[in-house]
């Protein structure tokens, strides 16, 4: 059973006998004595600054692979001959993997460890980015389309897992920020440097940029991220005996751990190579306590994807902007969306805090790690989100009127701003609410999060358009601030029935035992 993350300090002056004779409601059984001495990770704040860098980073590719792209698609289209319909199925395609893929890679690192995953999906990554730079085929350019996104889309679901491997719920909300701000970074950047190669070097230079920065980036990973998996090495004192679970760092860790054999983590069972199960992540989607919140985000992010996608259509007729132009008209929202990520998460920490001084715990405790059976996580992950969304849908209605009549430039770009501060802000929380009620399997919750977020995103991608020249993009967008308004119920449903879910499911896992 996974020891995730509050501190238990009933009353502190209580002497350890009083604490016994005082009933409690049921829940999974608590730590022994001696298991509570044990910290919840070995790891040096050091080696999590450094792991979170990589991460960050690693979670850069999948978005960037996206909408780099984007700038290609008319030069690819001539050069290939064929339609701009038939082009932009490359996009369709790619995000379909993006949802899938994560599904079987997320299920295969709760297993076998992070670093193996992630050696696999660079591996994956860079041979589908060389294989792109040399074709010439529109077959070819659409089956390593989704070789790519395969590869890259993964490392988002990694990101997430890491962090939850190492951090604890009451400072996790910062941890998440940063590994969350390389893939929302992302869709800004990409574009613009899309726009550059295409323009000056053609559209093959996209992707040879793409495998030289995974190449490089690679190296490190494979020298010295260590492994983190909690199903592999505990809290990390239990060092892989499996090469590819192996890094440079390991002796050190090893050393250290030897000086201080009280930090031991419980024995790994060792087990076979596991053929992962993307069903784990689909039965995740329709779980009672994690439904709501995958739908939501979903959402969320499906507004978003469709508000991103129209800006280049709008932006050139409206102001006639060229493909770089537009590209910069993107940065608003990444800047708006890495801020989020950082303060938003900082937020989620200091809620979570107060949260835990009016149950009358010690957040930071963690020589007596409980599960969160009985604290209300929801509400203080949800309390942060909700505000964002409302503001967020007030931000993308204007947007769509602003956009309706002739205006002055300043008035969209700050627009874009507030829209990728609130939806990204809100959509890093939900995530990180996801990975809180399943700490034991993050990579796959986080996996059947990008599933529901990609596909109805694909979906909204290509019927924003139509629906623009439909009703117009006041009407469009006020439906879009209006769905986004809809899911506040929701989630203050999953605030009311969020813990009774959680008791629910560990009574069922402490009968299974």
């Amino acid at each position: 059973m996974p020891r995730d993350e509050v501190a238990s300090t009933s009353q502190p002056a209580q002497a350890k006998s009083e604490e016994k004779d005082v009933p409690e409601e049921p829940e999974p059984p608590t730590l022994t004595d001696v298991e509570a001495e044990i910290p919840y990770t070995i790891f040096t704040i050091h080696e999590k600054r450094f792991m979170t860098f990589i991460l960050t980073f690693a979670s850069l590719f999948s978005p960037i692979s996206s909408t780099i792209y984007y700038p290609a698609l008319s030069p690819l289209a001539e050069e290939l001959h064929v339609t701009d319909s038939a082009i932009n199925v490359t996009i369709t395609t790619f995000m379909i993997f993006q949802g899938l893929a994560p599904a079987f890679i997320g299920a295969f690192s709760d297993a076998e460890g992070r670093r193996p995953a992630y050696l696999i999906c660079f591996i994956v990554y860079i041979a589908a980015d060389v294989g792109l730079a040399l074709q010439g085929d529109y077959a070819a350019l659409l089956v390593l389309r989704c070789v790519q996104s395969s590869g890259s889309s993964g490392t988002v679901a990694l990101a997430n897992a890491v962090v939850a491997d190492f951090a604890m719920s009451f400072e996790r909300g910062k941890w998440m920020g940063w590994a969350n701000a390389g893939g929302l970074l992302g869709p800004t950047i990409g574009p613009v440097i899309g726009g550059l190669l295409t323009q000056y070097l053609g559209w093959r230079s996209i992707f040879w940029f793409l495998a030289i920065f995974a190449f490089v980036y690679l190296i490190p990973i494979v020298l010295f991220f260590p492994e983190s998996c909690r199903a592999v090495v505990g809290n990390g004192s239990r060092r892989p005996p499996s090469k590819w679970n192996q890094c440079l760092l390991d002796p050190i860790i090893t050393k250290r751990i030897a000086s201080n054999p009280s930090t031991l983590s419980p024995p790994i069972p060792p087990h076979r190579l596991r053929f992962p199960n993307p069903f784990k992540a689909l039965l995740l989607i329709f779980s009672k306590d994690a439904s709501l919140l995958l739908f939501s985000s979903a959402v969320m992010f499906a507004g978003f994807y469709a508000f991103m996608a129209i800006i280049p259509s709008q932006f050139e007729s409206k102001y006639g902007f060229n493909s770089l132009h537009i590209g910069l008209c993107y940065l608003p929202s990444g800047v708006g969306g890495t801020m989020a990520a950082l303060i938003g998460g900082r937020l989620m920490d200091v809620n979570f805090q107060r949260h835990a001084r009016k149950q009358g715990l010690d957040a930071s405790d963690t020589r007596r790690i409980r599960t969160l059976t009985t604290f209300p996580i929801e509400a203080a992950r949800l309390e942060i989100a909700i505000p964002l969304i409302v503001l967020g849908s007030l931000a993308i209605v204007a947007f769509g009127w602003v956009m309706r009549y002739p205006t002055h430039l300043a008035g969209p770009l700050i627009l874009l701003f507030v829209v990728g501060f609130c939806c990204t802000g809100a959509f890093t929380i939900l995530m990180t609410l996801v990975v809180d009620i399943y700490p034991e399997k993050p990579a796959t919750a986080v996996a059947a999060s990008n599933m529901t977020r990609c596909w109805l995103g694909g979906g909204a991608t290509a019927a924003v358009v139509p629906l623009v020249r439909r009703i117009g993009m006041g009407w469009a967008f006020t439906l879009c601030g209006g769905l986004w308004l809809a899911l506040c119920p929701l989630l203050v449903l999953v605030v009311r029935w969020g813990p009774e879910f959680r008791r629910e499911k560990a009574r069922a896992r402490e009968g299974g035992e």
